[in-house]
């Protein structure tokens, strides 16, 4: 099970996955070349999302269909100072949200 952790020290952002940097994978898309964020809906809570999705699923795809749901669900509302997810976690939300749209998941798989 991998552990996804986020904290500020002072107007830097980290955001590690098992104790490494987690890519931001710019190469899927570029939301925010100036990095990560969380707590609201904006560029960089989406970059945060499809790095998070991207380094979870086995399909680049899957990711890029969900990130923006799973930034909505999760990224937005996390805490601002540090906060913690596990693969465990994202699975969960995933799960509720294919639910709400499974239909999304088989056109695009």
């Amino acid at each position: 099970m991998k552990h996804y952790s986020g904290r500020r020290e002072g107007y830097a952002v980290i955001v590690t996955v098992d104790g490494r940097r987690l890519n931001p994978r710019f190469d899927l898309w570029n939301h925010s070349p100036t990095g990560f964020e969380w707590g609201y809906g904006g560029s960089g809570p989406a970059q945060l999302a499809l790095a998070i999705l991207a380094d979870h699923c086995a399909h680049h795809e899957r990711a890029l269909n969900w990130y923006q749901r799973f930034k909505w669900a999760v990224i937005a509302e996390l805490p601002h100072r540090e906060w913690i997810l596990t693969s465990e976690d994202i699975e969960r939300v995933l799960q509720s949200l294919w639910e709400r749209e499974p239909l999304l998941e088989s056109v695009t798989s």
